[in-house]
């Protein structure tokens, strides 16, 4: 009979075990849940699940199993809608009237041994604990189901801790839930610090069909990546199954409704913030002092750049509305609802404060002309996001942190203000005594003629910050004076933006440099070719980008080309002005006849000069073909007519053979292949081309 009635006990209840059976003498309360035959039996004192004495003392209550008419023990199912009257009667009760509180009722002890048994079974501490996961669903919505009773009695019975009758099973009922809440906050705690971090190249598909779909939004706003029906469920949540968010929402609601919120909130809140530091290193992003920035390389910055604007875009399009979804579901329940606002809130300002302090960091890093298109790229980015902040991060934060990432911007922009004082400074205190070469463009106009080229892609971003920064532009009395000296200058700020004032500005002082650096060469032609080449390659940098083109405006272009054609014709004039001289027809008739010797002389100065300036002109670099292709075009015209003319008139007054070679050196073709030579840049000696 004893057999019998033992194995009858697995089938009411299927988490009980033979050390749990133990358990019923753990506590005073295990009266409750015996026969009054067995009341009076004695039991051994403080028994034990691991100790022997224990089982076999639970095997010699012949009273306990003797009695065949006994009824089995009620499984937790019955004894939880008996549980719920008394829950019911208690929260009727009011424990500062003189009513009788309610009896405890004997199905109270039933109820604790089951739960402790249950509770036990999952948590032994012998061994590895039952993990949440493996429950099924029956498991684990009896257990919750259980362990909320537990702590509606826990705390309903804590009101009448006055009350003599409710002492014994007030200790035993707090003493199982505390055990109960222990196990189910580790196994909370197990399965939310149990996340993989989402492949970033996943989230890329998404970018680019976001960017693909929302190519007519405006172009300041942050895409937020539309979501694939197909894929929903794989990727609504960062790194964690449908499966693991319900449990954990399950598990929420019981620590929650247990008292224990803080817990439950420190636990979500340390795990999740680790996933973020880890999605953050995922994406190349690391964490950096303002001391580290400040003494790293710019090499080394421009890649942490890029690595930032990729993690700051996927957080804001990818991570972050993901993990407020996150939050908000798991802790989907009307008593937790602000707390998944709160600890949203709380995780998503750490990481945009840390990404904003490297952002903040940069400025404060020494100011040089190449940082100006990285800054550019952190500010367009910041400017894209804050406009979207309202909707992607809780309303107690929201407004901390748009104020944050504009007060960043706005020191991005002033930074940008000075670097582009930095560049006005670079181009004043270039002041090389030494010419270059041939008279090609200068080092100093291919670099800011394309620094500009480059800044003007961002031309809209640009004038915005120097529109915001205006005021700050127009205090600076040092930059301005050059532009407020006159009443029509001034008048021309007004038509002008100021980025536009900016760059004229910068050009202004580029033409003054060149001026300048022309007057170091000894030769007035060499010093208008290097006027030509220069001022073509600014015409033409500006003529070949829209957005500079449209800031310069066509008034500017067309003084450039008069300028051009004023060096063009100077340069003609200049140096075969003086060549042409030789070819002058006074002197050389006198009394009607030529005079030879005069006419000799004035072949071999021509041959002389062409010979010289041929020598000199052809190591002198043009590099635009056009201009190159002009000069020589234009030197033909003057030069060949002229030779030929000349040559047809007075070559038959030298006598032909020996005398004509020696004085008439070139033919009109000759002079034209010559003239063709010339701005090569590599001189060839024309005597050895000759042989």
């Amino acid at each position: 009979m004893e057999t019998d009635k033992e194995k009858s006990l697995p089938e009411k209840s299927p988490s009980f075990s033979s050390r749990n059976e133990s358990n019923k003498n753990e506590n005073p309360c295990d009266d409750h849940d015996q026969s009054p035959e067995s009341q009076n039996n004695p039991q051994p004192s403080e028994p034990t699940a691991a100790n022997p004495e224990t089982e076999n003392a639970v095997e010699e209550q012949p009273t306990d199993v003797e009695d065949s008419s006994s009824p089995l023990p009620p499984d937790l199912n019955t004894l939880s809608e008996e549980i719920d009257q008394f829950i019911s009667a208690l929260s009727s009760s009011n424990p500062d009237h003189e009513s009788e509180p309610p009896e405890v009722p004997e199905s109270l002890g039933q109820f604790a041994v089951l739960v402790e048994a249950k509770v036990a079974n999952y948590d032994s501490g012998d061994g590895p604990p039952v993990r949440w996961t493996q429950l099924t669903d029956e498991d684990s919505s009896t257990f919750v189901e259980a362990v909320e009773r537990v702590s509606k009695l826990s705390t309903l019975l804590r009101k009448f801790s006055s009350e003599p009758k409710y002492a014994s099973s007030m200790n035993r009922i707090g003493g199982i839930f505390q055990r109960a809440m222990s196990y189910v906050e580790e196994e909370f705690r197990s399965l939310v610090e149990d996340y993989k971090i989402p492949d970033s190249s996943d989230d890329n598909t998404n970018d680019a069909k976001s960017k693909h779909s929302s190519s007519n939004q405006d172009p300041d706003q942050c895409a937020m990546p539309e979501s694939d029906p197909g894929t929903m469920s794989e990727n609504i949540f960062p790194g964690y199954s449908d499966e693991v968010v319900t449990n954990l929402n399950r598990l929420v609601k019981v620590m929650i409704s247990g008292g224990h919120e803080a817990e439950c909130c420190q636990v979500y809140f340390i795990s999740r913030r680790n996933a973020l530091e880890d999605c953050l290193h995922s994406l190349g992003f690391d964490k950096f002092s303002i001391d580290d920035v400040q003494k790293m390389h710019w090499e080394s910055l421009e890649r942490e750049i890029v690595a930032w604007i990729r993690t700051y875009k996927q957080f804001a399009a990818v991570v972050f509305p993901r993990e407020r979804n996150l939050t908000a579901t798991v802790f989907s329940d009307a008593l937790s609802a602000s707390i998944s606002e709160s600890l949203f809130g709380s995780l998503s300002r750490g990481v945009m404060i840390q990404l904003l302090n490297f952002a903040e960091a940069l400025t404060m890093t020494k100011r040089s002309a190449e940082k100006l298109f990285k800054f550019l790229d952190i500010y367009e980015t910041l400017h894209g996001l804050i406009p979207t902040m309202d909707g992607l991060f809780p309303n107690e934060c929201v407004e901390e942190l748009k104020s944050e990432a504009s007060m960043t911007r706005c020191r991005l922009g002033e930074a940008m203000i000075c670097i582009f004082c930095e560049l006005e400074n670079s181009i004043k205190s270039d002041a090389g005594k030494t010419p270059v070469p041939g008279g090609a463009v200068h080092p100093l106009t291919r670099y800011t003629m394309n620094y500009l080229k480059y800044a003007c892609e961002y031309k809209d971003t640009l004038e915005q910050v120097f529109k915001e920064h205006k005021k700050i532009e127009r205090a600076d009395s040092a930059t301005r004076s050059d532009y407020d000296c006159n009443s029509s200058q001034g008048q021309m700020e007004e038509s002008q933006s100021p980025f536009e004032l900016q760059i004229t500005k910068v050009m202004d002082l580029l033409d003054s440099n060149l001026e300048g650096k022309s007057k170091l060469y000894k030769d007035p032609s060499l010093s208008l070719v290097f006027l030509m080449n220069n001022g073509r390659y600014i015409l033409q940098k500006i003529k070949g980008s829209t957005e500079i083109n449209s800031l310069m405006g066509d008034p500017w272009c067309r003084k450039r080309s008069s300028d051009l054609r004023s060096y063009h014709k100077n340069y003609v004039r200049e140096t075969w002005g003086r060549l042409l001289h030789c070819l002058n027809h006074e002197g050389l008739n006198v009394n009607g006849k030529v005079v030879k010797p005069v006419l000799k002389e004035r072949f071999k100065s021509f041959n002389a000069m062409f010979d010289e300036i041929h020598k000199a002109q052809s190591t002198w670099v043009v590099s635009d073909e056009q201009l190159q292709s002009e000069l020589r075009v234009s030197i033909s015209a003057v030069v060949i007519p002229a030779y030929r003319s000349f040559m047809g008139r007075f070559s038959q007054y030298l006598t032909p053979g020996r005398q004509s070679e020696k004085y008439i050196k070139y033919q009109p073709e000759d002079i034209e292949t010559y003239i063709d030579e010339l701005f090569d840049g590599n001189a060839t000696p024309m005597g050895k081309r000759r042989l």
